[in-house]
C-alpha cells in the first residue's frame, strides 16, 4: 500500500553530519542489529570511511511504528484514515561536496521528501544553499534540522536544555527565514546522541507526501525509475530502482527503453542496506532489479524499466511513448587522460572503466591514444576530487595501476578553418589565433573576520568581478575566474586562508577569451606527455619556474643528470638541473688509493651514465600531477 510509504532522502553541505544522522535513523527503527551496527555505517567504500566524505548516495529501507502524540492528527494533512501504524520509510543519503552534486540531484527524482540539515556551528554553508535550490525545484517537501546541537549542553543540565542557547536560537531563525518556516519548525537534533531522531521520522510521515500513482500502459506490470546500478559477476547488472506505477516480481521479464533490452529477471528485492530478496517490489517503493545483463553499456542511469509478463501483449514502441523523464545528463567539467601502467592492460583498464561508469554514471569515458603512453581513456569528471577518486577507485577496486596526464577543461580554439575544441594542450595546433576558456560563477560563504584573508584569493588566482553580501553573521563573495583555477588547488588555499570556515559552490558560465600559453616541460631534453600546461602570459615565466623547481624536488635522482626545462614558442623559459647520484669506487673511494686508477674508473662510469640516459625514458610517479598542481 503506497499510503504506508514515505520516500526521503538527506541533504546538506560536506561534514554536517548526514551520515551519522542516518546511523541513528538505523539504530531507532531497529534496521541494523546494535552488534553489527558501525559509524558510517551506508558508506559501504572503504575510501568514504577514509576521506570521511560520502561518495555513492546510499539508500535504505527502514520500518518504523509511528503514533501521533499531536491533538490534530496528521491523518488530516495527509488524506489518511488512521495515521498511526507500521511505515515504510526509504531514505537515501547522499554526499555532501559539490563534486558529487549530480548523485543528488539523482536522489531528488526518486523521493517527494528531503531532511535539509545544518550544522549549529558552522550554519548555513555555500552547499547548503544549492542542495536547497535543487529540492525546491524538484518541487520536494523540505524538513529542516539543526545538527549537533549536543555541544551547547552544559554538564548537569536536562536534555533539550539547548534549544534555549542564543546561539542555536540564531541559527533556528536563520535556517527558518532560508525555507520559509517558522523558527519552531526547524528540529534541533544530535546525530551523537540521538536527541530528536525519532522527531524527525515523525515529521517525515507527516509532512512528505504519499508517493503519487499513475494509470499502467497496455500490456505492463510495472513501471521504474533506474536512479543507480552496480555490477556483480553472476547477478549481471543491479539496477537501483524507485517504482513509479504497478509492481515488480522476479517471475517478471524486464524492457529497458532506453537502450532498447529486453532480459529475463535473476532477483528484486530492496536495500537493509544489504541486499534483501523479496517476491514483490510495489508501487512508491524503491528497491533493486538483478537484470541479468552482462554487457554494462545496456544500463543507463535515468532510463524507464518496464516489467512485463507476457511478451505477446508487450509492444515496444508503446512502452517508450511512456518512458519517464530521467535525468539531465551531467557536464563533465573536468578531464584527464588515464593509461595502464603496462601496456599490456589496456583491456583490464577499459572493463574497469565500463564497471565503474554502471557506480558512476557522471563518469564520461572515450579512447584515447599517446605516441609514449599508448592507448588509453580520456576521462571527463565533476571537478577534482571526482577525478581523484575515480583514480584512487580504479587502483583498489580493480587493481589497474595507471598513468594520468594533468587534469585540464575543454578549451574552444580559433583557426583559419574554423573553430575546434580540445582538451589537451598538446592538441592546439600551430596555425591558431585564439583561445576561449570557460567561466565560472562561484559563491563562496565565510565568517566576517576572514574577509580579508579570503579576498587574498585574487591575487593567486584569476579572480573577477568581486561581490559581496552580508548574510547574517557571514559574508557571501560572488565573484567569476576561470574553470580551470578549480584544479589548481583552490579549494585547498581557500580552506588554508579561512581555518576550514570557508565552502563554496559554482554554476558553469561562458566562454571568454583566454590570454594563455601552451607551456612544455622535458626532461633530458624530451618532452613529457601530460605534463604540458595553458599558462596565463602575464605569469608564465613565473609559473614556470616554479614548475620545474617544484618538478626538480618531485623526481627521483638517477645515475645521470637530468636538466629539466619548461619551453614555451619555442624558446626555453626555466631551467633546473637534477644532479647525478655519484657511485662509490671500493677501495680507491674515500679511503685513498692511486689518482690514475680512480680516473679511469671514473671515465668507464661516465660512459656508462651517458648509456644509460640515451637508452632511459623519464616516468613520472603520478602523485607528481598532484603535486605540480598545488599553488605556493
Amino acid at each position: 500500500m503506497e499510503s504506508n510509504i514515505r520516500n526521503f532522502c538527506i541533504i546538506a553541505h560536506i561534514d554536517h553530519g548526514k551520515s551519522t544522522l542516518a546511523d541513528r535513523f538505523l539504530e531507532s527503527t531497529h534496521t541494523v542489529e546494535e552488534r553489527r551496527m558501525k559509524a558510517q555505517y551506508l558508506d559501504q567504500l572503504e575510501l568514504e570511511r577514509e576521506r570521511g566524505i560520502t561518495i555513492k548516495m546510499a539508500p535504505v529501507r527502514m520500518k518504523y511504528n509511528f503514533k501521533s502524540q499531536k491533538p490534530n492528527p496528521p491523518a488530516e494533512r495527509v488524506g489518511l484514515k488512521n495515521a498511526e501504524g507500521e511505515y515504510i520509510l526509504n531514505l537515501i543519503d547522499t554526499p555532501g561536496h559539490s563534486d558529487f552534486s549530480y548523485e543528488v540531484s539523482r536522489a531528488l527524482e526518486a523521493v517527494e521528501g528531503a531532511v535539509l540539515l545544518v550544522d549549529v556551528t558552522q550554519g548555513i554553508q555555500a552547499q547548503t544553499l544549492a542542495n536547497f535550490h535543487s529540492a525546491e525545484k524538484a518541487g520536494l517537501t523540505i524538513i529542516g534540522a539543526l545538527n549537533k546541537v549536543d555541544v551547547f549542553q552544559k554538564s548537569g543540565d536536562e536534555e533539550g536544555v539547548f534549544s534555549s542557547h542564543p546561539e542555536v536560537a540564531r541559527m533556528r531563525e536563520e535556517l527558518a527565514v532560508l525555507l520559509h518556516q517558522k523558527p519552531e519548525d526547524i528540529f534541533l537534533v544530535s546525530g551523537k546522541t540521538g536527541y530528536g531522531v525519532c522527531g524527525i521520522l515523525d515529521a517525515v510521515i507527516e509532512k512528505v507526501p504519499i508517493p503519487k500513482k499513475s494509470e499502467l500502459t497496455q500490456g505492463v506490470k510495472g513501471r521504474a525509475l533506474i536512479f543507480d546500478s552496480f555490477y556483480d559477476n553472476h547477478k549481471g547488472v543491479i539496477a537501483s530502482v524507485r517504482v513509479v506505477e504497478g509492481f515488480f516480481e522476479a517471475t517478471h521479464s524486464i524492457f529497458l527503453a532506453g537502450k532498447n533490452t529486453i532480459s529475463k529477471m535473476k532477483e528484486i528485492g530492496y536495500f537493509t542496506p544489504e541486499l534483501k530478496t523479496t517476491k514483490r517490489l510495489e508501487s512508491g517503493e524503491i528497491g533493486y532489479i538483478a537484470t541479468g545483463v552482462k554487457d554494462p553499456g545496456k544500463i543507463k542511469i535515468g532510463d524507464t524499466a518496464f516489467g512485463f509478463d507476457n511478451i505477446q501483449t508487450f509492444s515496444k514502441d508503446i512502452a517508450r511513448h511512456h518512458m519517464l523523464l530521467g535525468y539531465e545528463e551531467p557536464k563533465p567539467v573536468i578531464f584527464v587522460s588515464f593509461y595502464p601502467e603496462q601496456s599490456d592492460e589496456y583491456d583490464l583498464l577499459r572493463q574497469s572503466l565500463e564497471k565503474l561508469k554502471l557506480n558512476d554514471s557522471a563518469l564520461a569515458i572515450d579512447p584515447d591514444q599517446n605516441e609514449v603512453l599508448g592507448r588509453g581513456f580520456k576521462i571527463g569528471c565533476l571537478g577534482r576530487l571526482h577525478f581523484e577518486i575515480t583514480a584512487e577507485r580504479l587502483r583498489r577496486e580493480f587493481s589497474v595501476d595507471i598513468v594520468n596526464t594533468f587534469p585540464s577543461v575543454e578549451y574552444k580554439v580559433k583557426t583559419k578553418n574554423g573553430w575546434i575544441t580540445i582538451v589537451k594542450p598538446e592538441e592546439l595546433p600551430q596555425d591558431y589565433f585564439e583561445i576561449w576558456e570557460p567561466m565560472i560563477l562561484v559563491d563562496i560563504i565565510f565568517p566576517t573576520k576572514y574577509l580579508s584573508s579570503v579576498l587574498s584569493i585574487q591575487q593567486k588566482f584569476r579572480v573577477a568581478e568581486m561581490h559581496t553580501e552580508t548574510i547574517g553573521e557571514r559574508i557571501k563573495l560572488s565573484a567569476k575566474m576561470p574553470l580551470v583555477e578549480l584544479v589548481s588547488d583552490f579549494d585547498d588555499y581557500l580552506k588554508s586562508v579561512s581555518e576550514g570556515y570557508a565552502s563554496f559552490s559554482y554554476t558553469i558560465g561562458e566562454y571568454e577569451k583566454a590570454e594563455v600559453m601552451r607551456v612544455d616541460l622535458l626532461v633530458s631534453g624530451n618532452s613529457i606527455p601530460g605534463l604540458s600546461r595553458f599558462l596565463p602570459k602575464e605569469s608564465l615565466e613565473r609559473e614556470a619556474r616554479k614548475m620545474v623547481e617544484k618538478l626538480k624536488t618531485l623526481l627521483p635522482r638517477q645515475q645521470y643528470s637530468q636538466p629539466i626545462q619548461a619551453s614555451t614558442g619555442g624558446r626555453i623559459v626555466a631551467r633546473a638541473d637534477i644532479p647525478a647520484m655519484r657511485k662509490e669506487l671500493g677501495v680507491f673511494g674515500k679511503n685513498g688509493g692511486d689518482r690514475t686508477r680512480k680516473m679511469k674508473l671514473w671515465k668507464k662510469q661516465k660512459r656508462g651514465k651517458e648509456r644509460l640516459k640515451e637508452r632511459s625514458e623519464a616516468t613520472i610517479p603520478p602523485n607528481v600531477f598532484k603535486e605540480l598542481l598545488k599553488k605556493e
